[in-house]
């Protein structure tokens, strides 16, 4: 077995401790240089952090082969970023990762049934054909985690380094690689040198299906979003509008309908707005497309963070990358707060028309604005009803419409949200409705 200390490309891995550790077990295995004792001890411990992982990912199967898989689709590298734009790359790169994967692969061929019977392993059939649980896999989406999966098989079963290469290549090309590739929606983090890019894993599972009404609204953004993930022309959004009439359910949703697409979402707060041009440094290149989602947009008058803004979106000497928009909501169209002052002739600052036309130029940058206004009775009404029915509370029409008209009154008026509340005010008390 070729020395791990010898791959080029993969390494930095993630679960770096768990790989070494059981590469340890394995080069140590028929030494006899340590006791039986030290190498089962290991075992255990790391086959319980195999599991755990499993557990959290979504994994079944062979639990070693799983996250080999998972080391080779989540490791950011020259090899694997090339891929994932152009497939399979060419030149020295490829004959490097080559050289990497001719280690790797060894991995996936050692023997741990052997290994158990040499040192009297109890569990392997556990470790070697693990079953999940319905509630395991909250890190990854399911349909990411079963891939992966089937690529572990695929690599176990490779019969020649050729088809061992073509398979990774493949997932590359057809998922991404690294935390960009596997999940759909992230966070950011200032560090010194630039923004860190952090996965969030349990974005809400809601589709635009799942907000009643406001049609044109969600096919205007439809539409945007469909012309930006094949391509074409489109333009940053801003949903604007009361409080709770889903304009940020809208977004996660549109994450959600387009994830497999090669849409991306990530969330910045005004705060983190400094760090906009690192972000989007670190992402102009993949690909995929992100949309930069901005929840709950303003600024009051002594706020300065617009200007960041405003610069990352149209006026800076850098062009923002194609594969780059802005999606953002707020509950005031303008989104700087504007005072009557702003318009008085006589005032300190001698030219008026210029202090409004800043405060306005940042909503002038949105080429799409999206409205969402607040129902109306009988529009709340009908959203009270279609939420009821969706999840099967059986009450009479009249004294469903006649307790949420009461809800409202004492939380939060006519929304969408307010709907929504009262039917999980209902779900909760189930067993006497």
């Amino acid at each position: 077995m070729e020395s791990v200390k010898h791959l080029i490309l993969y390494q930095n891995l993630e679960q770096e401790k768990l790989f070494y550790d059981m590469v340890w077990i394995m080069e140590h295995d028929r030494t006899g240089s340590h006791e039986n004792k030290e190498i089962v001890g290991l075992f255990y411990e790391c086959f319980g952090e195999l599991a755990e992982l499993a557990a959290s990912h979504g994994f079944c199967g062979n639990l070693w082969h799983d996250f080999l898989a998972f080391l080779l689709v989540s490791n950011e590298n020259a090899y694997s970023k090339a891929c994932e734009i152009r497939g399979e790359a060419t030149g020295s790169v490829s004959r490097i990762a080559r050289h990497d994967f001719s280690i790797i692969r060894e991995f996936f061929q050692f023997d741990f049934r052997a290994f158990a019977e040499r040192h009297r392993v109890d569990c392997m059939d556990a470790f070697l054909q693990y079953e999940g649980t319905a509630q395991d896999g909250r890190v990854l989406s399911g349909r990411i985690s079963a891939r992966i999966c089937e690529l572990a098989e695929e690599l176990a079963g490779a019969e020649d380094l050729d088809s061992f290469q073509a398979a990774v290549v493949a997932f590359y090309r057809e998922f991404g690689v690294g935390a960009i590739g596997l999940h759909k929606a992230f966070r950011i983090r200032h560090r010194e040198d630039g923004a860190e890019i952090l996965p969030i894993a349990n974005i809400a599972q809601v589709k635009l299906e799942d907000l009643v009404g406001y049609e044109l609204a969600k096919q205007k953004l439809i539409d945007n979003t469909e012309a930006f993930v094949r391509g074409k022309e489109a333009n940053n959004c801003l949903l604007f509008g009361a409080a709770g009439t889903g304009k940020s359910t809208s977004i996660k949703a549109i994450a959600n309908q387009y994830y497999e697409k090669g849409l991306r979402l990530i969330e910045v707060y005004k705060h983190q707005f400094g760090d906009l041009s690192s972000l989007i440094a670190q992402i102009k290149n993949r690909n995929y497309k992100f949309i930069i989602y901005l929840d709950d947009l303003s600024f009051e008058e002594f706020e300065v963070e617009y200007k960041y803004l405003k610069a990352v979106i149209e006026g800076g000497l850098e062009k923002k990358p194609d594969n780059v928009l802005i999606y953002a909501t707020s509950n005031r169209r303008h989104l700087i707060r504007e005072y009557f002052s702003d318009k008085e002739e006589i005032r300190e600052d001698m030219h008026a028309s210029d202090t409004v036309q800043e405060k306005l130029s940042l909503y002038g940058r949105f080429g799409v604005t999206i409205y969402f206004g607040s129902p109306n009775q009988k529009e709340f009404q009908q959203i009270v009803k279609t939420l009821a029915e969706r999840n099967g509370i059986a009450m009479e029409e009249q004294e469903l419409l006649a307790e949420a008209n009461r809800w409202e009154l004492s939380h939060g008026g006519l929304s969408g949200r307010t709907a929504q509340q009262f039917v999980s005010y209902l779900l909760g008390r189930t067993e006497t409705i």
